[in-house]
């Protein structure tokens, strides 16, 4: 095959430490030789870990997969403070933390499981009168930013390391959104030696339902190797795969074409369609009688809906 666009699905990557999330897009554009490449969730260029990467038609899927829930293993360091509230910033305050011990750091963390409230960094991606809030920094400019909820669903201090500047590491499920340097500062400044970020490594992205971990990511260099054994598609989660956690409604051919065409189905037409009443808010996998993708879909008043349909490959 010589279609430049035959790729169409799922790549977990494990990124590397040193590369922006971009840079990595980049590399598997050439890769997968596609400039149809995107990804779920950006990573800063220090962190390490699951990046959900989207090719051809799933690059309109990436909204859908962006997934809620998100795992990282951290290490935080108590007593040292900088500009970026992590390792790669300029240390702009540091104190004796010797004093520290597991039992209080441990005795610290209820208070921020649950909702609770975040300044986003100024090196964040955040939008701040049309500029990124990481674009201001650079400048030297610093405004006024407003907390805002996130969830942390869960928190777990696995190791301790005491010292001058003693480390935790921690074990982090949260929401979209959560800033794990931040919560290190927040950390230290409620223990009232300030704290940073050294390491952080994203394990998971997903709930309990269905998750992209790292034991399905693949590195830059194992996919390097498979690009030159021309097997680059054994690593791609089709798009079928990827939505099982969703509601399936695998549809006849005919259907199929209605649903392409924006018609709606009803519900007791769709053979083995066994959830009833409204998910709202819900999107449902659509899929054609072989199991590939079609559509996403809504359900409503006891019909199906197409919200975004995919071209036929």
């Amino acid at each position: 095959m010589n279609d430049p666009e035959r790729y169409h699905g799922i790549v977990v990557l494990d990124k590397p430490a040193g590369m922006t999330s971009h840079d990595v897009v980049d590399r598997a554009r050439r890769l997968f030789r596609t400039k149809r490449v995107g990804h779920t969730g950006t990573l800063d260029p220090d962190a390490t870990g699951v990046l959900v990467l989207c090719l051809g038609q799933a690059t309109r899927l990436a909204e859908y997969l962006s997934a809620s829930r998100k795992h990282y293993v951290t290490t935080v360091v108590f007593g040292v403070e900088t500009a970026t509230q992590d390792a790669s910033g300029a240390v702009i305050a540091e104190r004796d933390a010797g004093f520290l011990t597991a039992e209080r750091v441990a005795a610290l963390l209820p208070r921020f499981r649950g909702t609770i409230l975040q300044v986003p960094p100024m090196v964040s991606a955040r939008h701040h009168q049309g500029k990124r809030l990481y674009e201001l920094a650079r400048e030297g400019v610093t405004v006024e930013r407003e907390a805002r909820p996130v969830e942390i669903y869960a928190l777990e201090m696995t190791g301790f390391t005491p010292g001058t500047h003693p480390t935790a590491t921690l074990e982090v499920t949260c929401s979209t959104g959560t800033y794990i340097r931040t919560l290190a500062a927040d950390l230290g400044s409620a223990l009232e030696v300030g704290g940073m970020m050294q390491t952080l490594r994203r394990t998971r992205v997903g709930d309990e339902r269905h998750a992209f971990a790292l034991q399905d990511a693949h590195s830059l260099e194992d996919l390097q190797q498979r690009a030159e054994a021309g097997t680059l598609e054994t690593v791609i989660v089709s798009l079928a795969q990827a939505t099982a956690a969703w509601p399936q409604a695998r549809l006849r051919p005919e259907q199929v074409a209605r649903i392409r065409n924006g018609q709606e189905i009803a519900l007791c037409d769709i053979a083995g369609w066994e959830t009833s009443g409204d998910l709202p808010g819900e999107p449902v996998a659509i899929l054609d009688e072989a199991g590939l993708f079609a559509a996403v879909g809504k359900i409503a008043f006891g019909r199906l809906l197409p919200v975004k349909v995919l071209a036929q490959l």
